[in-house]
């Protein structure tokens, strides 16, 4: 799942190489971490939030097979860092 966010959030910023993702896994749900620019920020969240919903309702046509929830979290780029850093 963590490779088909990036695909798709890749092809939508203008700043691929600043796309992180990182994935917490757990029993029943999968929390997926995408991160990217700050100017890429409304990019990949969408007017009114259309890109972030359509993402989420293919993570979850995608993830009916494996029995699993997938939570998408969208956050700036040093959040991120900043996250890892702590773990």
């Amino acid at each position: 799942m963590k490779e088909l966010v990036e695909m798709i959030v890749k092809a939508l910023v203008d700043r691929p190489e600043a796309v992180q993702i990182s994935e917490i896994k757990g029993n029943h749900a999968h929390v997926i971490e995408l991160a990217v620019a700050k100017e890429d920020l409304g990019k990949v969240i969408g007017k009114g939030g259309a890109h972030a919903s359509a993402i989420r309702t293919i993570l979850a046509a995608a993830s009916g097979k494996e029995n699993k929830r997938y939570i998408l979290e969208i956050i700036e780029n040093e959040q991120l860092l900043a996250n890892a850093a702590e773990r």
